[in-house]
């Protein structure tokens, strides 16, 4: 399986927020540099992130990001599920009606029972678990 880019540099946005946590709001322009991702398609990932509140913004010259919550009440696994939208690996598992095979498809119940032990185990990690392993 591969997670979209949206997850994934969503991640890497919301783990340099706390990388920063408590040190005042950062600028998407600064977290752009430092994870070498465009500041167009930041300012497309933390829309959804603002919404679903792990992120709140500050405007003016010395406005920017911070994290609505602490690191360490923020999973991967929420951040990902809220970047792709779900928690499926595949639609026919979260919908039978995409499919007309998905009533009687084998391999639905592996696409459902993989998508969970993957994102059982991204709702493990807070974002607090990641920055511990970066200052081992």
């Amino acid at each position: 399986m591969k997670l979209s880019t949206k997850s994934r540099y969503g991640t890497r946005l919301i783990l340099d927020m706390a990388q920063n946590y408590n040190q005042g709001p950062v600028q998407l322009g600064e977290i752009a540099k430092r994870q070498n991702i465009s500041v167009k398609y930041l300012e497309q990932i933390i829309i959804p992130l603002k919404k679903a509140g792990y992120v709140n913004s500050i405007r003016g010259p010395k406005g920017g990001h911070f994290l609505a919550k602490p690191p360490a009440e923020i999973s991967i696994g929420e951040v990902v599920a809220l970047l792709e939208e779900g928690v499926n690996l595949v639609e026919c598992s979260r919908t039978e009606e995409v499919c007309d095979r998905a009533e009687t498809c084998p391999t639905r119940l592996i696409w459902k029972e993989a998508a969970q032990a993957m994102f059982d185990k991204l709702f493990q990690v807070t974002l607090a678990d990641l920055l511990e392993k970066e200052n081992q």
